[in-house]
């Protein structure tokens, strides 16, 4: 089930204003402000508020690691529900491993792991089957699609 999730108009112009891009300037903040109407300390009020109620889960760049030579993959693992948490920080532990979400399938963990080089990935995969006692599904990306999500004002 999903939490209902309650944003003012300021929030939401600001979330849709962030995914737009973020300006790179001595004062990026201070320009982002103008763009909306706030000033810089509202801005970084509420950008924080969204990251501390987890409305936002990061905020920063995103990179896309086969550009710059590394490795990408969605994985998914069946986690019996007594071990879930105990799985999740083993996984959570690695630093490859980035957006673990638990789901409501028979495939309850899914997580992203981003690595330096495309071989590295089925390391990454390895130690974690070793560390868990639990088989790792991979699931490389066969085609990118990007979709923007935009909030209702």
């Amino acid at each position: 089930m999903i939490a209902e999730i309650n944003l003012d108009a300021a929030d939401r112009a600001l979330v849709n204003h962030l995914q737009g891009g973020f300006p790179l300037v001595e004062e990026p903040f201070a320009e982002v402000a103008k763009g909306l109407g706030m000033d810089e300390d509202e801005v970084t009020r509420r950008l924080g508020a969204l990251l501390a109620r987890g409305v936002l889960t990061r905020f920063g760049p995103m990179y896309h690691a086969e550009r710059l030579g590394g490795g990408l993959t969605l994985a998914a693992m069946k986690v019996p529900e007594g071990d879930f948490e105990a799985v999740a920080e083993a996984v959570n532990a690695r630093p490859e491993v980035a957006h673990n979400y638990a789901r409501d399938h028979a495939f309850n963990m899914w997580f992203v792991i981003a690595t330096e080089t495309p071989g590295r990935i089925a390391e990454v995969i390895a130690e974690i089957e070793t560390a868990t006692g639990l088989k790792v599904h991979d699931m490389p990306k066969r085609q990118e699609f990007f979709v923007g999500l935009r909030l209702e004002a």
